[in-house]
């Protein structure tokens, strides 16, 4: 939950911003539908001049692309390679007559089993729900826990299927938002 209020260092009193500006509790998830540029980037349609693989080369053009997009794309790519050492195949399918993109790996997966402290199944948690490891060090992209949970958040369907080797169990779980 986001509190968007203001408070003084000392003490818990709220600063006065303005009779006009009102202090409002909302829930995280709102506040990032309400405010997709903070957590993605641009919702809007960009055009520039990139480098991109076209014809089995590199050719400079002018392209249109959403950077919010590109973004949670990038998120659940980084997210798919960066969990696991053994993984040596990752798997991108983009689907443009459905829109889909699935992403696969061969990497041990993510455990699975119910979170101890949680008590929710840690697919779950890790896709699903929002919350902070300040203790992480980030070695790549990610903005406080929030990389694959940003890309089922703005989608209108995110399936996760997870086959736990180690454990000899499967995890499937689809989110229709």
């Amino acid at each position: 939950m986001i509190t968007l209020s203001a408070t003084t260092a000392d003490t818990t009193t709220p600063i006065t911003m303005g009779a006009n500006i009102p202090s409002k509790t909302i829930e995280e998830l709102e506040h990032i539908l309400l405010h997709p540029d903070t957590y993605i980037g641009s919702i809007e349609k960009h055009t520039q001049n990139l480098w991109v693989y076209e014809n089995y080369e590199m050719v400079h053009r002018s392209i249109s692309y959403v950077p919010g997009l590109y973004k949670i794309f990038d998120e659940i790519l980084l997210g798919a390679t960066k969990r696991d050492s053994s993984m040596d195949s990752l798997n991108v399918t983009i689907n443009p007559e459905v829109n889909t993109v699935s992403v696969y790996n061969n990497g041990h997966g993510v455990p699975v089993g119910l979170h101890k402290e949680e008590n929710v199944y840690v697919p779950e948690l890790i896709f699903g729900h929002l919350n902070y490891d300040y203790n992480v060090k980030k070695t790549t992209s990610g903005r406080n826990g929030h990389g694959a949970k940003l890309t089922n958040i703005f989608s209108t369907e995110f399936v996760i299927e997870i086959a736990d080797g180690r454990r000899l169990k499967k995890y499937k779980q689809v989110v229709i938002c």
